[in-house]
């Protein structure tokens, strides 16, 4: 709540940073090798060029895969978040394309792996 000259304010709600964009400099009191934090920076980079309008999609979807038992998982599996995710987007009538939309983003951006046949694999 402070009001100086030339400050600004932000405020991150890091429960809604999935945890692949939680990159650990110093975790459990250790510094984490510097080649581990380049590789998990390179793996999420890509959303920093996302509109803003759509990176809200984006990371609510990383949230949702994050909630999965394994990291590979089937296109039926993914479409079990469509109730959470039509609370997030109200707006949206068509979540399941959505959904679709989304995880051809995340592989083309090397943030999953489509293994054929709707399987996915988060890298």
């Amino acid at each position: 709540k402070a009001r100086r000259p030339g400050w600004t304010g932000c405020n991150i709600l890091l429960g809604k940073i999935p945890q692949s964009g939680r990159i650990f400099y110093i975790k459990d009191s250790h510094p984490q090798p510097q080649s581990e934090i380049i590789t998990a920076f390179n793996k999420i980079c890509f959303l920093k060029d996302i509109k803003p309008d759509l990176k809200g999609w984006t990371l609510d979807l990383m949230l949702c895969l994050e909630k999965l038992p394994e990291k590979s998982f089937t296109l039926k599996e993914a479409y079990q978040f469509e109730k959470i995710l039509q609370e997030k987007h109200p707006d949206n009538h068509f979540i399941k394309d959505k959904i679709r939309q989304q995880l051809q983003y995340l592989r083309d951006k090397g943030f999953l792996e489509f293994r054929g046949k709707g399987v996915y694999e988060i890298r």
